[in-house]
Parts: C-alpha cells; sequence; structure tokens
C-alpha cells in the first residue's frame, strides 16, 4: 500500500510563500505522474499543476508564474512552491501519485488571509 504525506500547509498573508512537501512510502520513480488538486469551499477539486517522471510539467491558468512544482527522487519527495499567494489560493491541498493505481493524500489546508 502506497503512502502519500503531506506538509507545509497553514496560514499565510496575501503575497506571501508557502512550500508544500509530498512524501511516498516508495521510490517515485515508479510513479508515472504526481501533482497536486485543491478543492475550495464550495467548489470542485481544481488541478494545480503535476509533474512527470521525465519532468514534464503542467500547471494551471490560474498559478502559472506564481506555483513551481519540482521533485526530488532521492527523496521520494514532490515539493509545491506557491509565491504571490491570493485569498483565492485557499483551499484544501491533495498531493497525488498515478502508477497502477492512483494514490491520494490526505490533504492540507492553504489559508491565505490578512
Amino acid at each position: 500500500q502506497v503512502q502519500l504525506v503531506e506538509s507545509g500547509g497553514g496560514l499565510v498573508r496575501p503575497g506571501g510563500s508557502l512550500r508544500l512537501s509530498c512524501t511516498a512510502s516508495r521510490n517515485i520513480v515508479s510513479f508515472n505522474r504526481m501533482g497536486w488538486y485543491r478543492q475550495a469551499p464550495g467548489k470542485g477539486r481544481e488541478l494545480v499543476a503535476s509533474i512527470t517522471t521525465g519532468g514534464t510539467i503542467s500547471d494551471a491558468d490560474s498559478v502559472r508564474g506564481r506555483f513551481t512544482i519540482s521533485r526530488e527522487n532521492a527523496r521520494n519527495t514532490v515539493y509545491l512552491q506557491m509565491n504571490s499567494l491570493k485569498p483565492e489560493d485557499t483551499a484544501v491541498y491533495y498531493c497525488y501519485a498515478v502508477g497502477q493505481d492512483t494514490y491520494w493524500a490526505r490533504g492540507t489546508q492553504v489559508t491565505v488571509s490578512s
């Protein structure tokens, strides 16, 4: 059973930064793709960013230029660096990994508020 453990969420003021981490219980090279979705209150789940084993990145228009996804295979970890945060970025962020199945972390709350 694959486990994904997130860290790095919290409360930040508009314009601030946070870095989310997602560490897998096995070698992340075994996954085709990893990334984050988010879900704001009363809204559907939105793809934020993803990165493939080969390093191909996809990200949402709403975060492009502000959020950066990266991976560190030696630590089995994927990162989401979030800069210039806005109140509309407030959501629960879910890390996921796609291999033979799709695996999900439990989610971490990000709140952007003054």
